[in-house]
């Protein structure tokens, strides 16, 4: 066979060498990303406090306005549930120890929650969650009774087969805390099914307006279910204002939500004595 004479002879030698740099080169480079990443991994071990507060925030630094938003809002579930019943006192410094933040967040969460209408800021006391005197608790059920009559009437109109799936759905979504007979897990499927309710009248203002005054009444609605038989009862009003709709009938959507959302007579006298007393000044 002929020999190739234009092809050079191979330096196995110097082959060889090159693989070893080349491996070396690697090694170096995998031993870098290995300190980097030890060095990342001290510095959040050492820095604890930011996570437990808002993992999903852009910044460390604790007067970042999401936050503030995030304390807010945690602080506002805290009410609805129970856990700052009216009257008590949001101390803020007892707000940053139990959420793990200075107290600069803390400060403008309760702001935003004054301006909501959630707590009162007073002179000298800080926040507090407010209670609510009988006449005013009557005209803010009075306005969300027609404001979820409007919902439900819009949604008998406007939504569509597919979103009555899902307004059914949510509302077998309450089937199991009826069965338990647990105001708490009724009282979080029964927020989703009225949140539905809000988005299927097809009105982002009304929405945005019923969420507003939802959000103000939660403590409210969520005691309301500690009254004897109201889950049930509350159930069965949910049917009828699921059939209402599904079936195009846009008054007795209106006249069901109204009636199922209104405090009237003993559901307002039940309602009045569930409430804790005042707190003196």
């Amino acid at each position: 066979m002929d020999s190739e004479p234009n092809k050079p002879p191979v330096d196995k030698r110097a082959h060889g060498a090159n693989k070893r740099v080349g491996a070396s080169e690697q090694r170096k480079a995998i031993d870098a990303n290995e300190t980097l990443a030890g060095a990342a991994a001290e510095d959040a071990r050492r820095s604890p406090r930011t996570a437990p507060a808002d993992a999903g925030s852009e910044s460390g630094d604790p007067g970042h306005p999401r936050l503030a938003t995030s304390l807010a809002d945690r602080i506002a579930e805290g009410i609805a549930v129970g856990a700052y019943p009216p009257g008590t006192r949001l101390d803020e410094v007892e707000l940053a120890d139990r959420f793990q933040v200075s107290r600069t967040p803390v400060r403008e969460a309760l702001f935003q929650l004054g301006a909501a209408g959630l707590v009162t800021l007073r002179p000298r006391r800080g926040a507090v969650v407010p209670h609510v005197n009988a006449k005013r608790m009557f005209e803010m059920f009075e306005v969300m009774a027609e404001l979820e009559a409007l919902c439900a009437r819009l949604a008998a109109r406007r939504s569509t087969p597919d979103e009555w799936l899902e307004l059914r759905a949510r509302h077998q979504d309450c089937v199991a805390a009826v069965e338990g007979n647990d105001p708490d897990a009724y009282y979080l499927s029964n927020e989703v099914f009225h949140q539905t309710l809000y988005r299927l009248s097809h009105s982002a203002f009304l929405c945005e307006q019923a969420l507003a005054l939802s959000r103000r009444l939660r403590p409210y609605r969520r005691l309301q279910l500690r009254v004897r038989s109201r889950i049930a009862t509350s159930f069965a009003e949910h049917q009828g204002l699921v059939d209402a709709i599904c079936s195009g009938d846009e008054e007795l959507a209106a006249s069901r939500s109204r009636a199922h959302v209104a405090i009237q007579g003993e559901r307002f006298a039940d309602l009045m004595a569930s409430l804790p007393p005042p707190e003196s000044d």
